[in-house]
This record gives C-alpha cells, structure tokens and sequence, in this order.
C-alpha cells in the first residue's frame, strides 16, 4: 500500500470527495482566529486549505508521512509549519494546539490508539482532537461499490472493512481508549459526480491506498474483468456516488 504519489493523482482518486467532507468536518470544530490547529496525515492539504481559511497560516501546522504529500502543501501555504512525520510521533512539545485534526487518518495509522494518544498530547487540555474515517465497514464508503465488485470476482480478496475506526462505534471507541474525554460521534456526507465511467476507475488504476495496491497486483485479464464488472454494477454516466464518514470529536484532558 503506497500514498507515495503526486497531489494531482491523490485529487484524482480521493480529492473529489475529500475536499466537500473537510467542509462537513470544520463544522464539528467550532474556533476562531488565532487559535493554533494541527492537521495530521495532511495529505495534499484538503483540510489543511479549511484551517487556513479559519485560524490563519501562522496558527495551521501540518504533518504527513509521505515527503510528496507534506512538500504540496509546503508550497500551497508557504507560511504553515509542514513537516514530514507519521501521528505515532509527532514532532510538536506537549499542549501546544488547541485543536488536533486527522481526516481519513485513523485507519492508515499503524497504531491508532498510539496516533490519537499523540494528538491528545500536544493538544491544550480543554482542547479538542477530532477525527473521521470513511464507512468502510458500513458499506457507505466512496470505495464500497469498488469492493462489492472485486469480492464477486475475489471472494477471499481483503477489503477495508476491517480498518481501524472504519465500522460504526469503533472511532469512538478508539478514542476513548487514547484517553479522550466527551467523546461525542456523528456521521458526515458527501456526494461526489462523475461525468463517465472511466473519471471514475481510472484513478484506481494510479496504486492510491489498498484500493490501488489491489488493482496493481492483477494480470491484464484479471484487471479487465474487475472494470467490466465495476461498469456493469454502476449507473449510466453522469453518475454521483454518495459517501459516508464516521466523526468524533473528544476533549484533551
């Protein structure tokens, strides 16, 4: 599983459905002016571009784990910390936000529990961390129909139901066990428009995520056929997939 790509190829695959779900998240968080953010597992900087908008670039700090990532939101928002780091670790001293955010993270943590602890410390106390993670165990995720087609073709295939935060109550859940206090959950959505079919696979095609490891790992007759059967499950184009996302929000202590 690789996020190790161009900001263009991740807009491609998740951008069209990330970029609305940061509007969505902002409005969980609440602040004003002034008030210092972090944005961990940036990304290309989705919500990084929400932050800003919001506390301003000298109060937005921004960590991800992939170099290409944190230098494409370097060079959209010069005057925001960005550095290269994984939530497990994060380079900041101890409650030194007011607000720790992670969209579409938790489940890519090699640690969840490790990686909220984290946000928990450098956050103020009184402070808010907050997450979401798409419905992948709910079959509500923008990738769901995706994996309906490959586990017809590949029943034994490893889908992402099983990620962490991704069914309903485990974010929340996860929370608590990071010692987040009023925990309180929500779930947010967003639809996302295709003008054809192929607007829609061929970002699946770029290796982004589980999703694109998989489609990597096929022969051509093997790939063929899982696009024949992703065309034939979806509606005539212009299409719209709707996806859901789990949220919580929890207070440092």
């Amino acid at each position: 599983m690789s996020f190790e790509v161009s900001a263009d190829a991740y807009a491609q695959f998740m951008g069209r459905y990330s970029e609305p779900l940061a509007t969505h998240f902002m409005a969980l968080v609440g602040g004003r002016k002034g008030q210092r953010a972090l944005d961990v597992g940036c990304g290309p900087g989705a919500l990084t571009a929400r932050l800003v908008e919001r506390f301003g670039s000298a109060a937005v700090s921004a960590v991800d784990p992939s170099e290409s990532f944190a230098e494409a939101v370097h060079e959209r928002f010069p005057q925001v910390d960005v550095r290269c780091a994984a939530a497990e670790k994060l380079p900041f001293p101890d409650h030194g936000f007011d607000f720790a955010l992670a969209q579409l993270v938790v489940h890519f943590m090699t640690d969840a529990v490790a990686g909220l602890s984290e946000m928990a410390r450098v956050t103020r106390r009184g402070g808010l961390v907050v997450a979401c993670v798409w419905d992948h165990g709910g079959d509500a995720g923008p990738l769901s129909l995706f994996w309906r087609a490959v586990r017809q073709l590949d029943p034994h295939a490893q889908d992402e139901s099983g990620l962490a935060g991704a069914r309903d109550g485990h974010l929340a859940e996860l929370f608590g066990q990071a010692g987040l206090q009023k925990v309180q959950s929500s779930v947010l959505t967003v639809r996302a428009g295709f003008a054809t079919f192929t607007d829609w696979w061929e970002p699946f095609t770029f290796g982004i995520g589980p999703a694109g490891s998989y489609v990597a790992g096929l022969d051509t007759q093997r790939r063929r056929d899982l696009r024949a059967q992703c065309a034939a499950m979806l509606p005539p184009a212009p299409f719209e997939i709707t996806a859901s996302a789990w949220a919580a929000v929890g207070t440092a202590g």
